[in-house]
């Protein structure tokens, strides 16, 4: 029986120099978990504006249900502008105080969380007061369901104190391995390598199983009672990085939630990460029966 995944988040546009693409981590996540056969859906809030309008056809499209989609009658859709800078390296300006920002903490909502069997959350819909609140409830009223932070890091938003609590109410934490050096310095975790401070970080907010994604190098995670595990990266041609973080998360929960072992849930969702890096786009259409062909073709460093 397919599983009950919830992403609870943000919907924006990102504004590029040559056009517009939804973007969001939480609906390409969906996306992927709905493109491997469990059910997805998308708990987020849109203005009721022609971009809102726009971005629920466009969730409609990609098979993503919009009924847990809110429309907000004052604050406008989210947007981030994206240029690049002389390196060729994107540069984000996330508008603030838009419509995922203020989330409403509705019966549909808990409704919805309360027959989960997982809530996916990140950081950047914890910048206000309202989306805040909502997530703190839904956690709380979601207590038989796995808890999902991915913690990625936004340059304009950083609160030792939500990322402290979010920690606290996860079961699982996502983290790439680049940011680690800023998340350390601002929990004041000392660590002398990586694995030490999946160990360190998994010891202090009793976290079951942290997972530290390395790009192209692989992926690593630390069960709390299990120990470390390690999946090297696929030997493939990159076309677009854009999705792989969330993909993988699809597929290693797709995998968990079915009750596979800590080791094949990651050799699963490092494939999909990887296969997501060979198309363009993070809502490329592949299966699940893809992905088990790409791991039987492509090997591994």
């Amino acid at each position: 029986m397919a599983k009950k995944i919830v992403a609870f988040g943000e919907v924006v546009w990102d504004i590029l120099p040559n056009g517009k693409v939804l973007g969001g981590t939480p609906s390409n996540f969906v996306f992927r978990c709905n493109s491997l056969g469990e059910k997805g859906y998308l708990l987020s809030r849109v203005g009721d504006d022609e971009l809102g309008m726009e971005a629920i056809d466009t969730l409609i499209e990609l098979g993503i249900s919009d009924k847990n989609v809110q429309l907000d009658p004052v604050f406008k859709t989210g947007t981030v502008e994206v240029s690049f800078n002389e390196n060729d390296e994107a540069v984000y300006k996330v508008a603030n105080d838009v419509a995922f920002d203020h989330i409403e903490f509705s019966a549909e909502a808990l409704k919805l969380v309360r027959k989960a069997d997982c809530l996916v959350f990140g950081l950047l819909p914890q910048r206000f007061g309202l989306s805040k609140n909502t997530l703190r409830e839904l956690i709380k009223e979601s207590p038989d369901s796995l808890h999902f932070f991915d913690l990625k890091l936004f340059e304009h938003f950083f609160s030792r104190k939500v990322v402290k609590r979010l920690l606290k109410a996860a079961n699982v934490v996502r983290i790439k391995e680049k940011e680690i050096e800023f998340l350390a310095d601002k929990l004041e975790i000392e660590y002398t390598e990586v694995e030490d401070f999946a160990r360190k970080l998994s010891e202090i907010f009793k976290i079951d199983i942290v997972i530290i994604t390395r790009g192209s190098t692989g992926v690593l995670a630390l069960h709390a009672t299990e120990g470390l595990f390690f999946e090297p990266g696929y030997n493939l041609k990159a076309i677009d990085n854009v999705g792989s973080g969330m993909a993988f998360a699809a597929g290693f929960l797709h995998y968990y939630l079915n009750g596979k072992p800590v080791d094949e849930a990651l050799k699963f969702g490092n494939a999909v990460g990887a296969l997501n890096t060979t198309k363009m786009g993070a809502t490329s259409a592949f299966t699940k029966e893809d992905v088990l062909e790409f791991m039987k073709n492509t090997s591994q460093h």
